[in-house]
């Protein structure tokens, strides 16, 4: 808890500095020091570019937040920088393989749309770090695609999941996200569309709730989004999977997979770990 004199600093405060320090205390938990236009973009108070800086430097000047060098933190952290910078060079490296798998997952039957999520969308990959994606499927046939997606890594990239992280599924008839709170928002507004564009609006649409918590997030160029397209071998493969069969198969995938789910949380609901 703050101190009686921090805690005085922070009631004399505007709205626009108390968002800022909230921005910068939530990102902070990450050790992840910002820029100030990255400031504005996560703010949740929606306010003018043009007050951030100075009030940057109120807040600096009242020892509320430190300045490291380009960036701001909440911590005087100066070798969160260092880590920053070498988080954001792995990141671009590691983007240009992402994008080559995102042209492979769209080839992949029932799916529609495909995002970067996680830390990746957000330019930045600590060691050790994967690729996620965020996967839009045909609607009754998510748990098809998801085998179809998951099985290709276990059996053809050794179930690596570096460059291959199926980390969320919804199909089009599902577009909205349930769980509406800032960590959710923060996520939908980060994604990076890279399969079909139009799809990913419509998503951004149905998710309208989320710039309530990031009001000053930046329209992103979808200029270089894959355009949706029809592969004979994928058209082939749901044109034969367009019927009871298919529905029976995406049920049978469905219960298999929450089957081995519980088998895997089962040893921690008995107390095994």
């Amino acid at each position: 808890m703050p101190d009686t004199e921090t805690q005085t600093k922070i009631q004399a405060l505007s709205a626009e500095e108390i968002s800022i320090l909230e921005t910068l205390i939530y990102i902070g938990i990450f050790k992840y020091p910002l820029k100030p236009s990255e400031i504005h973009q996560y703010a949740p108070f929606a306010m003018s570019p043009m007050v951030i800086v100075p009030s940057l430097n109120y807040l600096a000047n009242l020892g509320l937040i430190f300045q490291l060098g380009n960036y701001y933190a909440i911590d005087d952290q100066p070798d969160w920088v260092a880590l920053r910078e070498k988080g954001n060079a792995a990141a671009t490296k590691m983007m240009k393989v992402a994008k080559r798998y995102v042209r492979l997952i769209s080839w992949f039957p029932f799916v529609r749309c495909v995002c970067i999520s996680g830390s990746l969308s957000k330019g930045y990959v600590d060691e050790g770090g994967d690729v996620d994606y965020f996967v839009v499927t045909e609607p009754g046939r998510l748990w098809i695609a998801r085998t179809l997606l998951i099985g290709f890594k276990k059996i053809f990239l050794l179930n690596s999941k570096k460059y291959f992280c199926i980390n969320y599924l919804i199909d089009t008839n599902h577009l909205e996200i349930p769980d509406q709170n800032i960590f959710t928002a923060t996520e939908i507004q980060t994604l990076l569309p890279m399969y079909d564009a139009e799809l990913y609006n419509k998503f951004l649409q149905r998710n309208e709730w989320s710039k309530a918590f990031r009001p000053n997030m930046k329209t992103l160029d979808l200029s270089d989004v894959l355009p949706k397209k029809r592969y004979w071998l994928k058209g082939l493969f749901e044109t034969l999977l367009s019927n009871s069969m298919g529905d029976a198969l995406d049920s049978w995938m469905m219960k298999l997979t929450m089957k081995r789910w519980g088998e895997k949380v089962r040893p921690f609901q008995q107390g095994v770990f």
